[in-house]
């Protein structure tokens, strides 16, 4: 079964909105990764992802073995095992939390909802040594256009935050941190 959300929809989109920039300028046009053919859940099968499942099932069930073990000494009488028979399966719901949302973000990178970490990586790689990317807040997030100075009370405070930022930059450095 196909996937027909929105990584079907963006290439639809894509490419609809690439015959309009053509017509207008070809230097305008929006620039869409290419996506690869096929579902977006295909990922959950490839060799890497059938050893976390495996690994996922098997670390489970032997959470469960374990509580199931701490149960049953605790039966016998000892009663710091109460505190396990109850831990076992928490880590064990800890673990499958886990699973789901490494999954969930894997389908976010894949539909394109948030940036593939390995690629800010190489690109942070890339810069020169003491150069840091920098985050584009968008006009959504600032309440208002990046342009617009009206307000001074805000820009001082903004002029405040940089400084204290620029201030503590390295601080983690020193203590091994980074």
């Amino acid at each position: 079964m196909e996937n027909a959300g929105p990584a079907d929809a963006a290439a639809t989109e894509a490419k609809d909105q690439a015959t309009e920039a053509d017509a207008v300028a070809p230097e305008d046009a929006p620039q869409v990764p290419a996506e690869p053919p096929g579902p977006v859940w295909r990922f959950l099968i490839s060799p890497r992802w059938l050893g976390w499942h495996l690994l996922m099932v098997v670390s489970f069930w032997g959470m469960g073995w374990l509580g199931d073990w701490q149960f049953h000494r605790a039966l016998a009488g000892n009663g710091l095992s109460w505190a396990y028979t109850f831990e076992w399966p928490l880590f064990a719901v800890f673990a499958v939390v886990f699973w789901a949302k490494t999954i969930r973000d894997e389908f976010r990178i894949r539909r394109g909802e948030i940036p593939d970490p390995r690629q800010v990586a190489a690109e942070a790689e890339r810069l020169p040594a003491g150069v840091t990317g920098s985050i584009q807040a968008s006009s959504v997030q600032a309440g208002g256009s990046p342009d617009e100075d009206g307000d001074e009370e805000l820009s001082a405070y903004n002029a405040y935050l940089a400084r204290l930022n620029a201030e503590v930059k390295d601080h983690g450095r020193w203590h091994g941190l980074r």
